[in-house]
């Protein structure tokens, strides 16, 4: 008898082995990078690369486009930032509160947006990120303009000293590979096959019985959690919590990041904000050229990469990465 073609289960061993392998190579690099690359320009990627990824499962895994992750991004840098300088908070419990803080946000503007789909979604959260924003421009505690700033890094657990940028550092790192290895255990969950199948056919999910509302909501709500631990490490990194953060050009560039590095993968999101913000730091000589410089970079690789990069290596390699 001929032999059968591989089973599913093989393909399925093979694709988690390829992940394995990315991961691994992954951690390699943020572990070793410091040695040649500066250590506060590898904690941002890692900020907007957590936040992206955090996106990235409610847009790539879930089909919701949201133009307002901004605000959780800003919220939680403020709360963070707050409660690091004015309550004196450890720098874990006041992550921990500024993520809880953008969670909740997120459970709010979640319940109105998901309400209505597609187009009319997305500009429901850009409304209601546009709030946010002018709510933190008008709000005292937020500095307006100015900003929180000096913000203490603080001692983790009252004893590693955070002003250190190798701690700081290993902080960072521990944070981005928790929140990304949550993400991926959430996307082969049972709960992410759901989000899958809501992404392509939500009337086919409705008439399996499926509430999709309430799944899209939790969806919503952890990643705009996610976002708000992003955004909480970076006021940390940077000590510095801004209107930068929340204004609607931020949301525009985690899209970005997301579609470059290839929507609905794992490792795109990560990529996409290792190029932007490579972009960001090393074209900053060009002024304000920088954003055209940025958008026909973009276009370029939208014709040459339209899966976006991991997207169109996972496609020549037949394997989800």
């Amino acid at each position: 008898m001929p032999m059968s073609n591989a089973s599913p289960t093989v393909f399925k061993t093979q694709s988690f082995t390829h992940q394995w392998v990315a991961f691994a190579i992954m951690v390699l690099f943020f572990v070793i990078a410091p040695i040649w690359v500066y250590p506060i320009f590898l904690m941002k990627v890692m900020c907007f690369a957590l936040f992206a990824c955090a996106f990235n499962l409610l847009l790539g895994f879930g089909g919701l486009l949201s133009f307002g992750h901004a605000m959780f991004l800003g919220t939680a840098g403020y709360a963070a930032a707050h409660a690091a300088k004015v309550w004196g908070w450890n720098p874990e419990v006041a992550v921990l509160f500024a993520t809880a803080c953008s969670a909740g946000l997120a459970l709010i503007a979640g319940s109105l947006a998901i309400r209505r789909q597609g187009i009319y979604f997305a500009m429901i959260t850009l409304a209601l990120s546009q709030m946010v924003y002018f709510f933190y421009l008008q709000t005292p505690f937020t500095g307006g303009e100015d900003g929180i700033q000096s913000v203490p890094r603080g001692k983790l657990f009252g004893i590693f000293d955070l002003s250190e940028n190798t701690a700081m550092y290993m902080f960072v790192l521990a944070i981005f590979l928790s929140g990304f290895t949550l993400i991926w255990r959430i996307v082969h969950s049972p709960f992410g096959q759901i989000l899958k199948a809501i992404r392509e056919n939500q009337d086919r999910a409705v008439s399996l019985g499926y509430d999709t509302d309430h799944f899209k909501l939790l969806a919503f709500v952890i990643s705009g959690a996610l976002a708000g631990t992003a955004g909480a490490t970076k006021a940390l990194v940077f000590q510095l919590a801004s209107l930068t953060d929340v204004h609607w050009s931020m949301s525009g560039e985690v899209v970005l990041m997301t579609l470059l590095g290839g929507l609905g993968t794992l490792f795109g999101p990560v990529v996409g904000a290792a190029i932007i913000v490579s972009m960001q730091n090393y074209l900053a000589q060009f002024g304000a050229w920088v954003t055209i410089i940025q958008g026909l970079i973009f276009v370029i690789c939208v014709l040459a990469f339209r899966r976006g990069v991991i997207g169109e290596i996972a496609n020549w390699l037949k394997k989800p990465l």
